[in-house]
């Protein structure tokens, strides 16, 4: 036969005039889970900006590790699209060893690779689409009105098909003004808006290093990202670069060096085969062992740069995902010692409890509720932010941050994760209080 009893509490001044009402107890005193719910939700109601301070580290974490997270997310989205708007079946050949290149190779490795080597890879007769070798260098293209300091890439015009590059006005440079070494320039947009504003740019001239140059074309909008963009480029024939700049040799003197040679392969299939190809060429050609172990040269394809830009990104995503995560360490802390408040706080109302039937369990499972449910509404308003933030980004254009399920799921668990692991001690020490001690707690 069950019994239906309801005590009735003042909190006092310090925890203001909310009432906490203890419900139906059958006859072995536990309290249903609707009402230790509800009970949980009016403590909470009673000390509103208690409660929110409380949750405020919590809030802060998830809002972060959902935005990082949605961002991570985003920026991996815009490498692996410019990657691949680039253009399929790319080969990238490069100068050193990559996991050889540190502090003070560069210089070394940096002299492996030269128009001959490029004249040699045309002498296969391989199953490609195109071959462009380019060079790197820095320098400030003055014009009447403005002067910017700009990335300098001298290449052939195989370069602007194999990186699908397109002219918003002019031409581009051909063939015979890279043998001539020709004084002409295309510029990316940015660089365009930059020297010329609104106007025409295309048969304008701008200086570089003191000498002029002819502008004869003016590159469509492409975008990039942290790695650079063709926006900020300026394009010349390569040979106008070597002739022009110093270091421009390779170690012995005998030739020009270049910094890349990028090749589009005819078929997707054949990419290994080439890349092989090519790689015994080189080892020929620079008298290396044909077990790789002395390469002076890296070969990659689009899908290995994809995969390790994917890979940095993702760790880097998860690393401060973890950094953020810390806060909710922190609120946690918070909820244990608002709870452990909340415990001494309401000692008579324990009492009160235990002398009318409720067991260690009932309390124990009273202040767990209520550390769980500041946990989970500071989880759920954080990812409110974390959407929020999310979402600003993603209009202002920088990315398209995407906030993902998973992320979500790992926000706001780990928020109730915490408010369990934290809130286990208070509950118990709640659960242990002896009714006779705890009704004279004055």
């Amino acid at each position: 036969m069950s019994a239906t009893l309801t005590v009735e509490t003042k909190r006092g001044a310090s925890t203001s005039a909310a009432e906490i009402i203890f419900a139906p107890l059958n006859g072995s005193g536990s309290v249903s889970w609707s009402e230790i719910v509800r009970t949980a939700f009016d403590s909470l109601m009673a000390n509103r900006v208690r409660s929110f301070l409380t949750m405020l580290g919590v809030i802060i974490g998830v809002a972060s590790v959902v935005a990082l997270m949605a961002l991570g997310a985003g920026a991996s989205n815009s490498i692996t699209s410019q990657i691949q708007s680039i253009g399929t079946n790319l080969l990238f050949i490069s100068p050193g060893q990559l996991n050889n290149r540190g502090p003070g190779s560069g210089s070394v490795s940096a002299q492996t690779l030269s128009m001959d080597d490029d004249e040699a890879i045309k002498a296969l007769n391989l199953p490609l689409n195109g071959i462009a070798p380019s060079i790197q260098n820095g320098g400030t293209l003055v014009a009447p009105a403005a002067d910017k300091n700009i990335s300098l890439v001298g290449t052939t015009p195989s370069y602007a098909s194999l990186n699908t590059l397109t002219l918003q006005s002019g031409t581009f440079f051909d063939d015979a003004q890279v043998r001539e070494g020709a004084a002409v320039v295309v510029l990316g947009h940015t660089v365009a808006r930059d020297l010329f504003g609104s106007g025409e740019a295309v048969g304008q001239s701008v200086r570089l290093n003191g000498h002029p140059l002819r502008v004869i074309g003016v590159l469509e909008k492409k975008g990039g990202g942290g790695f650079g963009s063709i926006d900020d480029e300026a394009l010349m024939p390569i040979t106008y670069i070597q002739q022009r700049f110093a270091n421009m040799r390779t170690a012995d003197g005998n030739h020009y060096r270049v910094s890349t040679v990028t090749l589009s392969v005819t078929n997707a299939n054949d990419i290994q085969g080439v890349q092989n190809r090519i790689s015994a060429l080189w080892r020929e050609r620079h008298n290396l062992p044909s077990d790789a172990t002395k390469d002076d040269f890296s070969i990659l394809s689009q899908d290995s740069i994809l995969s390790t830009l994917n890979t940095i990104t993702s760790l880097l995503t998860a690393f401060l995902a973890a950094v953020a995560g810390i806060s909710l360490l922190v609120g946690g802390i918070g909820i244990m010692n608002i709870m452990l408040v909340s415990v001494t706080e309401r000692t008579r109302e324990i009492g009160l409890r235990k002398a009318v039937g409720a067991r260690g369990s009932d309390i124990l499972m009273q202040f767990l509720v209520e550390a769980v449910v500041l946990s989970l509404t500071g989880g759920l308003i954080g990812l409110a932010r974390g959407v929020l933030i999310a979402t600003l980004v993603t209009l202002s254009g920088i990315l398209t941050a995407s906030v993902s399920a998973v992320s979500v799921t790992i926000a706001v668990g780990f928020a109730v994760a915490v408010g369990l692991f934290f809130g286990i001690y208070p509950a118990q020490r709640a659960a242990r209080l002896n009714p006779i001690d705890a009704l004279r707690y004055e």
